[in-house]
């Protein structure tokens, strides 16, 4: 499981340090309301699909 989490919203609450969150949960969403298929349909830079 990855040690930090980057960030780069600084005017979010939990935005440390200027690119870490500090929130105990991410909620990363699907654009498309479906099983994403690239990275382009989340807000995830780091998505890779499953297949």
């Amino acid at each position: 499981m990855a040690q930090d989490v980057l960030c780069e919203v600084n005017n979010c609450v939990h935005n440390m340090d200027g690119q870490k969150c500090g929130a105990d949960q991410i909620f990363v969403v699907s654009h498309t309301g479906k099983q994403a298929d690239s990275q382009e349909e989340t807000d995830c830079k780091t998505f890779k699909p499953l297949h």
